[in-house]
């Protein structure tokens, strides 16, 4: 062990850890979640970056000398390569607004700094984690705009694993785009339409999210640094804020802009909320896509097994041969969690008082971790379900034929009043509606054949007089 001190005393702390007095103290306060900050590593990434932009910024002003500024640098690139990674090791959820998850960034970084430089862990008075690391910063904006970065860093791959199971469902749209199948609402016998326009609906809804989410992930491009305390901008030069969001920009290839008013932006949590929200969305689209694939291949022998799921493991200890939809029913439950997580969010966005949100580190847990979920529930869905679905052709012909929906095709041609008293008897008598038209000879058989041709019954048709 090695003893550190702070406002608070000595402490002891790790020989060989690169963090400091600061984050074990934290460690020592909050082992809630059990989640640590490398959990995310864009978020480690993210806080590197912002701690790299400010030092490049006050090194430009001239408020750090070039010697501490490319120690701070090396040590910075060291962690974007990978390293040091497993330091950042406090919980995601914690007290203080974020400050334990700032000072274990300035902590790792000076100590990794201090032996690039040739010093030993605890040296700092030649590169010190407050002075040097957080200089021109405090916790409430440079934590602001790390959860910010970390959340842009990582949407790009919700938004490539949506784009991949939409076009995985668009495929089998067109594959099963000939099998003539019952629609279904209010979960009765509705009107026929294609097992392929089902899945291509699927596909479509999916495909509306992905632009909306993109815009949405803009907002997180207002940034507050340069904001310090409370957005007033003290401890720093007037020059500061442009430099440092102009140099994090650059480093993290993302096109960031300063808050027009520092000071709401340092307490406002809109952004996140819209974000959070955006997630439910897609979750809650999953969760009824998942639904509707258990609903559609439930049976075997007595559902509806319109299709077949991909069998996955054995569905019972006690029921030889049966087989569940795991694959659904797990991403109906990361739907829900993201649900709640976004109930969270909005309940920590509403609990900020006066200048700050001291909520912000469940914001960013909940949403990082729903944005991890869903891509990872759609890779899942994508590659273990969807892509292995069949169609039961025969099946759904067979519902079609069966079907009393099937009388709405003809109203047009034979009255609603004649065509609900043929419902009617087809229901009580289980006799067919066809059968029933020709018996009464209320429809030529050349007519009734061109009306129920499948192109004619999925589509908008010109009615000829």
């Amino acid at each position: 062990m090695r003893r550190e001190k702070d406002l608070l005393g000595e402490a002891r702390v790790p020989y060989d850890a690169y963090f400091g007095v600061q984050t074990q103290r934290a460690r020592d306060n909050f082992d809630l979640s059990g989640v640590p900050l490398n959990h995310f590593p864009q978020l480690v990434n993210a806080l590197a970056l912002v701690k790299l932009a400010c030092a490049k910024a006050n090194q430009t002003l001239g408020l750090l000398d070039d010697g501490k500024a490319e120690a701070i640098e090396q040590a910075v690139q060291l962690i974007l390569d990978g390293q040091y990674h497993d330091q950042f090791v406090v919980d995601m959820i914690q007290g203080g607004a974020g400050t334990s998850t700032n000072m274990n960034a300035n902590e790792v970084i000076a100590n990794v700094g201090l032996e690039q430089l040739g010093y030993a862990k605890g040296e700092y008075s030649h590169l010190h984690p407050n002075n040097h690391v957080n200089m021109s910063q405090s916790t409430n904006d440079a934590y602001p705009t790390a959860v910010r970065l970390a959340i842009l860093l990582k949407h790009g791959e919700l938004v490539q694993a949506l784009a991949s199971l939409r076009d995985t469902f668009a495929a089998k749209g067109e594959e099963f785009a000939e099998i003539l199948k019952m629609g279904r609402t209010q979960l009765q016998d509705a009107v026929p339409m294609t097992l392929g326009q089902e899945f291509q609906s699927y596909a479509t809804t999916l495909g509306e999210d992905i632009d909306r989410i993109a815009g949405l992930s803009e907002l997180l491009k207002e940034i507050n640094l340069g904001g310090t305390a409370i957005g007033t901008g003290i401890n720093t030069d007037p020059e500061y804020a442009k430099l440092a969001v102009c140099h994090l920009s650059e480093l993290s290839g993302f096109e960031f802009k300063r808050a027009s008013d520092l000071v709401e932006a340092s307490s406002d949590m809109g952004a996140f909320v819209l974000f959070s929200g955006m997630l439910k969305r897609l979750a809650v689209k999953l969760s009824k896509i998942a639904n509707d694939l258990r609903m559609l291949s439930m049976g075997p022998r007595c559902g509806l097994n319109e299709i077949n799921l991909p069998p996955q493991q054995p569905g019972s200890s006690i029921m030889p041969g049966k087989i569940n939809p795991v694959i659904p029913e797990a991403v109906n439950q990361v739907a829900y969690q993201v649900i709640g997580n976004d109930m969270a969010v909005t309940m920590a966005a509403e609990a900020g008082q006066l200048q700050l949100n001291a909520m912000e580190p469940l914001i960013a847990y909940n949403v990082l971790e729903s944005i991890r979920m869903l891509t990872q529930a759609m890779h899942m869905l994508k590659n273990r379900c969807v892509r292995g679905i069949t169609a039961n052709t025969e099946r759904c012909q067979e519902l079609v034929d069966q079907s009393i929906g099937i009388i709405t095709a003809v109203v047009p041609y034979i009255g609603y009043e004649n065509s609900s008293r043929i419902a009617k008897t087809a229901l009580e008598t289980g006799r067919g509606v066809l059968e029933l038209i020709r018996e009464e000879q209320l429809m030529s058989e050349e007519a009734l054949g061109e009306i129920l041709q499948p192109s004619n019954m999925i589509r908008p048709q010109r009615r000829r007089g």
